[in-house]
């Protein structure tokens, strides 16, 4: 009998197929807030970058350039009052592949350890990234209660502050000494960092480089998820580890892309301006979801509303919103079995938009 293979799961978000024809059908068509995708403009400059800067000839450095990051840490200076060394960072494209790759990329440099752990109502590919690196993916609902046997066998951690799809502010401070305590580097996903609602924004990095890896993408800061660019910080050590993996995989931002990068991250204006229209947006839709019987609380962070659904069932409410609203959000066990009574809805529709599902539901 032959060895069964590696099997892809269906894709999450291919589970909304039913929901999104439904809403699909409504005069004026469908409004998507099941996922993250920015919908408003990046800043002129950007794009500009994105056009003239005559790096599309040749090779990219696969590390980045100097001058993106060299932005990275002035732009860490200004927003978290921490001083990086551009030798301890390094450029990805997108974090979503760094995220789904790096296990594998630890587990070929600490190859008696087989464990990930990561929060057990996440981002769906902290899990995915352990899977594919052919490791134990192991959730925690809370620090204190991780098994000492998972944590002796654990090659990483993942964090995330502010959290998808919560929302929910984590104690960056307390997590970096938990993974010292052991030898367990703590990674950090920060990407949603610029839209902390709750206090000043934070990084991992914060409280030392040793151990710990930030990873920031601009995809969110800056309506950028189409040029996938991204970067990662911290340990010296590790980072040099992974560039040096990642060059020899090929992996590459593309230049031209490098160099709007760096113009993104040396302006906040816009990223003011974008805050504002999302602190609109989750007020407006949280009264719009309490409307119809969810339990909403204003999130910590992020873009998202996390939402208790009527009744404690996410699907059928899902479907309600998609049926008689023509909008798609996303049921919570996606993100993990702990978020199977919430959904997650993502504002990053104008408002406009949002206001046309308010009159839906309304009528």
């Amino acid at each position: 009998m032959s060895a069964v293979g590696f099997t892809p799961p269906p894709y999450p978000y291919d589970r909304l197929d039913g929901a999104k024809a439904a809403a699909s059908a409504h005069e004026g068509g469908l409004v998507d807030l099941s996922i993250g995708t920015p919908t408003d403009p990046p800043p002129a400059a950007v794009v500009t970058a994105l056009a003239t800067s005559g790096t599309e000839r040749g090779y990219p450095a696969s590390i980045g350039s100097v001058r993106m990051r060299s932005a990275a840490t002035g732009w860490m200076r200004r927003r978290f009052g921490v001083d990086v060394p551009v030798e301890a960072v390094a450029a990805c494209v997108g974090t979503k592949e760094l995220v789904a790759n790096v296990v594998g990329w630890l587990r070929l440099r600490t190859p008696d350890r087989d464990t990930v752990l990561y929060p057990a109502v996440a981002y769906p590919t902290y899990e995915m990234g352990a899977i594919l690196a052919g490791c134990r993916g192991v959730p925690y609902d809370d620090l204190s209660m991780v098994d000492e046997a998972d944590a002796a066998r654990a090659l990483c951690l993942w964090v995330n502050s502010p959290a998808n799809p919560t929302g929910a502010l984590v104690d960056l401070g307390a997590a970096a000494a938990w993974g010292r305590a052991r030898d367990v580097p703590v990674l950090s996903d920060e990407c949603y960092a610029e839209f902390t609602w709750d206090g000043l924004p934070h990084t991992i990095l914060e409280h030392g480089l040793v151990g710990v890896l930030a990873v920031h993408s601009l995809s969110k800061r800056s309506n950028l998820a189409g040029l996938r660019v991204g970067f990662y910080a911290g340990d010296p050590d590790l980072v040099h580890y992974l560039a040096e993996v990642r060059k020899h995989a090929g992996f590459m931002v593309p230049g031209p892309v490098q160099a709007a990068a760096a113009v993104a991250l040396d302006d906040d204006a816009h990223v003011d301006e974008q805050r504002e229209r999302y602190l609109e947006r989750l007020w407006y839709f949280a009264d719009v979801l309490r409307q119809e019987g969810a339990t909403v609380d204003m999130p910590g962070g992020a873009f998202y509303l996390w939402a208790g659904a009527p009744g404690g069932d996410a699907w059928a409410f899902a479907n309600d919103l998609a049926a008689r609203g023509g909008v798609l959000v996303s049921p919570g066990d996606l993100y993990g079995a702990g978020g199977a009574g919430s959904v997650r809805v993502a504002v990053v529709q104008p408002m406009d938009r949002l206001r046309l599902v308010a009159e839906r539901l309304g009528s």
